[in-house]
């Protein structure tokens, strides 16, 4: 006889305690946004720049040493830009940890007071919160990390992770993105190379815009279309301007 809804199976789980347990994403916030914008920015801007000049009508060995110029000054600015912006934040968050530690360790019943008051607006009941702040404050070390969670929002572990790891990865994943609209030219003639550009291009941006979904849980093809359609309207803004451009410095 088969089982009814919410029957108990042998091993004592339910058919809906069977079900896949949800995940949570494993890639952090630094890092994720370093994988996105270098792969992003690279194919986009990249592309833009390569049809601007393409679109004034110049040969493929310029259009080719434009793309690598840009290629290379993108890659470095995307790595130096997050490399700043991560070890700023770090900075930062070493410095709020030291005045924590210093209010910890010289106005340990203010601390208590607060942490209290943390417990207590999550739902504890005074005596419940009382008695769990008592406890944290008894160790230094282990109220600084909580205060730095509760507090000040900060993983003392992390601190935003590592400045090197999201700059090598924005230097990486923009010098991949880059490479999809520029290497054409290295080997097709400019008329055959734009529109090979394009298609390259158009499928690694929807390609872009699938992969955020791994973390984000939304709808793929709406992600890979929104990526696609910014990108290619960039494009096409620029391949128009070097057009008009290219015509009026022509005539």
């Amino acid at each position: 006889m088969s089982a009814g809804p919410g029957a108990v199976s042998l091993s004592g789980m339910s058919a809906v305690d069977a079900a896949p347990r949800p995940r949570h994403a494993s890639i952090g916030g630094n890092a994720l946004r370093a994988a996105v914008l270098g792969a992003n920015d690279g194919l986009v801007s990249n592309l833009s720049l390569i049809m601007g000049v393409a679109g004034a009508g110049l040969e493929s060995r310029v259009i080719l040493i434009t793309g690598l110029a840009g290629l290379l000054a993108g890659a470095c600015s995307m790595a130096m830009g997050e490399w700043i912006s991560v070890q700023s934040s770090r900075e930062l968050y070493q410095r709020e940890l030291a005045v924590e530690r210093d209010e910890i360790a010289r106005f340990p019943a203010e601390e208590l007071e607060e942490l209290e008051g943390i417990y207590e607006s999550r739902g504890l009941s005074p005596a419940v919160a009382h008695q769990l702040a008592v406890h944290v404050m008894a160790d230094e070390e282990r109220a600084l990390e909580v205060m730095a969670r509760e507090e000040l929002g900060i993983d003392p572990q992390g601190l935003g992770g590592s400045a090197w790891t999201a700059a090598l990865s924005s230097f990486a994943l923009f010098v991949a993105g880059a490479a999809v609209p520029v290497a054409w030219f290295a080997f097709l003639p400019t008329g055959f190379a734009i529109p090979v550009s394009l298609v390259a291009s158009a499928i690694g941006l929807f390609a872009i815009g699938v992969a955020i979904t791994r973390v984000t849980a939304r709808p793929a093809w709406r992600s890979g279309m929104r990526q696609l359609a910014i990108g290619i309207a960039a494009a096409m803004v620029t391949y128009g301007t070097g057009f008009v451009l290219g015509v009026s410095v022509g005539a």
